[in-house]
């Protein structure tokens, strides 16, 4: 993302919500140190009324709090606490204040992340996750003009003033006593009881302060208190009714989950006497946005997939992991699957997609899956960890489904991964990494660009308690496991563009433009070369989400649309369920790639997940998208092809993903262009 340049932020001094948030930034964790929901929107709703407070916009005390100048300020926060002050035809004290406002500190919450990601004061990563900006950790960053403005970064400025003996400036009074009330301070610093007994000292030195700190206090309630009238029993979807689903015996589970979610209403469970115990469901706009949101603390995906690591004799990894530990990772991850280590080598890139169609002939047929599955493999491993692996890829593939079946969903007898058949399908995850290590030395990767596995072993050298050497068998073996997804992807694509004719033609038009004079460079590939083409791929991954459901469980008891949800539950999060919902997307079932266009903007929304939500949303999305286009371009510009038997119509199989099923076939009907490799 653009970090912005300090000269023109260090100008603006930053609002008391905004040093709020900031003071509650947890970079190990890349989000928040968690204040229960309603206390966070108390403090930082009492965070803004201060605010106004030291810009002479209200007068506050212990007894009332009085509007004094209501011109817009210019900040979306503060303008927005302004109106709803400036719309009351009575008079209130702070608690009252604090209170009403309460209810819209998320949107507050939301506005102030955007204005500090805006500043370049935060740096905002795929997830919902955020950093200080390496530009922002200058200490005297963000000076006004004037003495009360003249401060240092808020972290350090307020460790000076709890450890040293500084007189504080009254916005500092008031941030120590808000975030004192969150009980946070002892989470950020290293208190001792000299800190402590200073923090409540300068927590009761401005009266403002105080009139704010103790209405927020006075409207924090326990979470057993808040949560003792959402007692709504979760409604029961019979089994039956369940599978005879048209959508679902189709296949098609997004659509299938949002009939349910008609029914039932967006969390409900069905009794399946197979899974040992109700297996709970939650579904739509509502809940993905929740999920997003606030799923990181009260779900997580460590137990559910603990025998994944088994079968791979591994532990900690980034699927698996939770909390601080995964956005370690993530992080440290991140630029192996952007898109920018594709750009690097674009051409690269072409040419491995070139060298793969080399041999395809006019009339040539194939199962549409397996087709694309190779296509994908043959550019997207050499991309990812620099080696040829066509060769490994059924045996990891066909270990990989017998491992979710027996040590994750268990719909198989767990000895079934262990037959003589499987043990010698492992092999393949031994030898792919030892292909990995032997091109991965020194000597070999001197002058070549960077990759995956660099990034992987990089890692592993400098921390490897983190990330221990018994987890590179699977690591290496992820970019060809994702082959998987993406080539069943691409052959949704496929069959979508080949099945309208319109659409096929405008792509081809805009593929044979791209790679008229050679192949393209990254700037060329942009949203007005391939529009077409990029409202076709989003299309597609809404009807077609390739992974259309999440599972977690639940480590945090909490409430759902009203609905409790018990500690150590399962949870099902049918997330793309919502792509099939006419109040997101009208008339869902349509194909219509016009909902991208900027009047429409239908996809603006969580309810638009094909890469899962929150923390655990999909890393290399961004690779995925640019790759998909590159070989659906490549596709259009070099052959013409056909769907066979010309009648087919669209099955999909839905286990472990969901892809065309193995009817489908195309057929190479024409060659367009010479393949020059």
């Amino acid at each position: 993302m653009t970090i912005h340049s300090t000269k023109t932020a260090a100008t603006q001094a930053l609002s008391l919500p905004e040093e709020l948030v900031l003071m509650l930034l947890n970079e190990e964790s890349g989000y928040f140190h968690q204040v229960p929901g309603w206390n966070l929107n108390c403090a930082v709703a009492g965070a803004a009324l201060a605010e106004l407070s030291l810009q002479t916009r209200v007068d506050t005390d212990m007894e009332s709090l009085i509007l004094l100048d209501e011109t817009p300020t210019g900040s979306p926060v503060l303008d927005l606490v302004l109106l709803q002050i400036a719309n009351e035809t009575q008079q209130h004290n702070a608690q009252y204040w604090v209170e009403k406002l309460a209810s819209r500190a998320e949107m507050m919450i939301d506005l102030t992340l955007d204005r500090l990601t805006s500043l370049g004061v935060l740096e905002y990563h795929d997830g919902d996750f955020w950093t200080l900006a390496p530009r922002a950790r200058q200490s005297e960053l963000f000076a006004g003009d004037g003495e009360d403005t003249a401060v240092e970064f808020i972290k350090p400025r307020i460790e000076k003033l709890i450890f040293g003996d500084d007189i504080p400036h009254p916005r500092d009074i008031i941030i120590i006593a808000l975030v004192n009330t969150c009980d946070v301070l002892r989470f950020v610093f290293d208190l001792d009881e000299n800190a402590e007994q200073r923090i409540q000292l300068l927590s009761h030195m401005d009266l403002i302060g105080r009139a704010i700190a103790d209405a927020v206090a006075q409207n924090l309630v326990s979470p057993r208190s808040q949560a003792s009238p959402l007692t709504k029993s979760i409604p029961t979807l019979p089994l039956r009714r369940m599978l005879m689903n048209r959508h679902l015996r189709n296949g098609n589970i997004p659509a299938a989950f949002a009939d349910f979610a008609e029914e039932c209403g967006p969390v409900f469970q069905v009794k399946a006497p197979l899974y040992g115990g109700p297996m709970t469901f939650i579904v739509g706009p509502q809940v993905n946005r929740w999920v997003h949101r606030y799923g990181r603390m009260y779900l997580g995906s460590g137990d559910y997939l603990r025998g994944l690591e088994s079968a791979y004799h591994a532990s900690g990894l980034l699927p698996a992991l939770d909390g601080a530990d995964h956005f370690r990772m993530r992080r440290a991850l991140r630029s192996s699957y952007s898109r920018a280590r594709l750009d690097q080598r674009i051409g690269e890139v072409c040419n491995d997609i070139r060298n793969h169609m080399e041999d395809w002939s006019v009339g040539d047929s194939w199962r549409a899956v397996t087709m694309c599955r190779r296509l994908v493999n043959a550019h997207l491993t050499p991309l990812l960890i620099s080696v040829e692996a066509q060769d490994l890829f059924d045996d990891l593939v066909a270990y990989k489904i017998r491992a979710l079946m027996t040590q994750v969903v268990n719909v198989m007898p767990k000895f079934l991964l262990k037959t003589r058949g499987m043990k010698k399908k492992a092999k393949a995850i031994d030898i792919l990494r030892d292909r990995v290590l032997d091109s991965h030395t020194a000597a070999q990767r001197e002058g070549c660009p960077r990759d995956h596995a660099d990034d992987v072993l990089s890692l592993h050298q400098s921390d490897p308690v983190f990330l221990p050497e018994s987890n590179l068998r699977f690591i290496f073996s992820a970019p060809l496991l994702a082959s998987t997804y993406s080539g069943d992807e691409l052959c949704f694509m496929v069959y979508a563009m080949i099945s309208r004719p319109d659409i096929y033609a405008k792509i081809r038009a805009e593929a044979d433009a791209l790679f008229e004079h050679g192949d393209p460079n990254p700037k060329d590939i942009n949203p007005s070369s391939i529009d077409v083409t990029h409202r076709f791929i989003m299309e597609c991954f809404r009807l077609y989400p390739i992974v259309p459901m999440s599972i977690r469980n639940v480590m945090n008891s909490c409430v759902v649309e009203n609905y409790e949800l018990p500690i150590g539950s399962r949870v099902f999060i049918a997330q793309t369920a919502s792509h099939y919902m006419s109040q997101v997307f009208p008339d869902p079932h349509t194909f219509d790639i016009d909902r991208y266009l900027p009047s429409r903007g239908e996809h603006r929304t969580t309810a638009y997940a094909p890469f899962g939500l929150g923390t655990h949303g999909c890393l290399g999305s961004h690779l995925v998208e640019m790759q998909l286009a590159l070989a659906l371009l490549m596709l259009a510009h070099y052959f013409e092809l056909e769907v066979a038997p010309a009648s087919y119509k669209l099955k999909i199989s839905s286990f472990p993903s969901l892809s065309p099923n193995r009817k489908l076939k195309f057929t190479i009907a024409k060659r367009r262009h010479e393949l020059v490799v």
